[in-house]
């Protein structure tokens, strides 16, 4: 047991990090409370003592030096007594070793489980102190086992755990993988304090523009906001309050190197970078580019943005699956409509209306008829007059007669 002890203090203090005196602690306190009922005799105020080089292991217990015995479990006679302390009197106390034989094998089998719980319980305490301040940083650690859909994940000492929540639907992992992730918090489980990781969560994408940075780092560009749909695509707005410095051209980097190296880290994740603005009309604007923007008004009390866009840049302006347009709306807190404009369409058929209306009355005929010629291009009494009967009647799909009495009523127009 002794060469064994020293070894697994050596290791559990070499690779755990535990400190010698709190592993002897905690093994005396487990020995203790595993072995007291070998004890028959001579146990008060028991305690074990293990010497840190040698792994001896000795039970000491303080008695009572009496003339006459009462209560074996607290007394000693005092004449065993003087044995160890020769000036002791009646009454006084004495520590006197009370190791049973074989106590050495007899501690390891009954205080093996109790020791590796006491341990589990010091490394859940070392793990709380060191990270319980950590959350909100970036660490790296190796993909060491899958939990059903949790990944577990080697931090070093310790491990973290990233959920199923916490992970991108786009990304694969393999036992092996080593990653980047983001340290979501130090939460108290069923098994004792947790790692949360997250390579999904908005942050993370913030601490690594923090990392790759230094504008952002020393606080020249401040990082507004940040809407993200992890595996997918990423907006982030910055500003900057001194007017020298680009805060987008700050987050690219030279040739793209700062933006290329965050997103080599997200997989390809497509990321935005935006120049904030505090008035909305302004920042939807940009976050929506290279959409071309032809309207843009507010609802003040719906708290909606309408956008009008070409048709041709309606997709772009949307995105695909409506990202673009849900991460715009994310991250100015408006609620964005975005539709194609249709105006210039929508007059054009007002108008046609309007002069089918006045063909329908001027020339007699229904309003379906003067619609049908309105959208062959016949729109004024001039335009039929210099169409011939023929003309008329194909383009209302009628015979030459109708043709002929709609020409000769355009006609009497002129003259009269």
């Amino acid at each position: 047991m002794n060469s064994e002890l020293i070894t697994m203090l050596d290791l559990l203090e070499r690779e755990k990090g535990i400190k010698r005196d709190v592993l002897i602690d905690a093994i005396s306190t487990a020995i203790l409370a595993a072995s007291k009922k070998n004890f028959t005799s001579g146990t008060r105020d028991l305690r074990i003592d293990i010497d840190p080089k040698n792994g001896g292991i000795r039970a000491i217990a303080k008695l009572i030096a009496r003339e006459k015995l009462d209560n074996p479990h607290d007394e000693i006679a005092i004449a065993k007594a003087r044995t160890i302390k020769p000036d002791v009197v009646d009454g006084e106390e004495v520590e006197i070793e009370v190791t049973p034989r074989d106590f050495g094998r007899i501690a390891a089998q009954a205080a093996r489980q109790a020791i590796n719980q006491r341990l589990r319980q010091i490394e859940r305490e070392m793990i709380y102190e060191e990270f319980k301040d950590r959350a909100g940083e970036i660490v790296t650690g190796t993909v060491r086992r899958f939990e059903k859909s949790d990944v577990i994940i080697d931090l070093g000492k310790f491990e973290g755990v990233m959920p199923s929540r916490e992970r991108v639907m786009t990304e694969d992992y393999n036992v092996g993988d080593r990653l980047r992730a983001y340290v979501v918090a130090v939460e108290s489980g069923n098994r004792g304090p947790e790692i949360i990781l997250s390579r999904s969560h908005p942050n993370f994408v913030r601490r690594l523009f923090e990392l790759e940075v230094s504008e952002i780092a020393d606080r020249t560009v401040e990082l507004k906001v940040i809407a993200r749909e992890a595996g997918f695509r990423t907006k982030v707005a910055v500003h900057s309050a001194d007017a020298k410095v680009d805060p987008v051209g700050a987050c690219v980097g030279m040739r793209g190197a700062r933006v290329k190296n965050i997103v080599r880290e997200l997989n390809n994740e497509k990321v935005d970078i935006i120049r904030w603005d505090p008035d909305p009309l302004k920042f939807v604007t940009a976050a929506l580019k290279p959409a071309n923007i032809r309207s843009i008004t507010t609802n003040e009390a719906k708290k909606t943005i309408h956008v009008l866009v070409p048709k041709e840049d309606l997709s772009v302006a949307i995105g695909r699956r409506g990202q673009n347009a849900r991460l715009t709306s994310k991250m100015c807190g408006w609620d964005v409509d975005i539709q194609e404009d249709k105006r210039k369409e929508e007059a054009m058929q007002n108008q046609a209306a309007e002069a089918a209306h006045s063909l329908a009355g001027s020339l007699g005929i229904s309003e379906d008829e003067a619609n049908i010629l309105a959208n062959a291009g016949m729109t004024s009494i001039e335009v039929i007059q210099l169409a011939g009967a023929e003309d008329i009647a194909e383009a209302l799909g009628a015979d030459v007669a109708l043709g002929q009495r709609i020409l000769e009523a355009a006609q009497a127009l002129q003259k009269a």
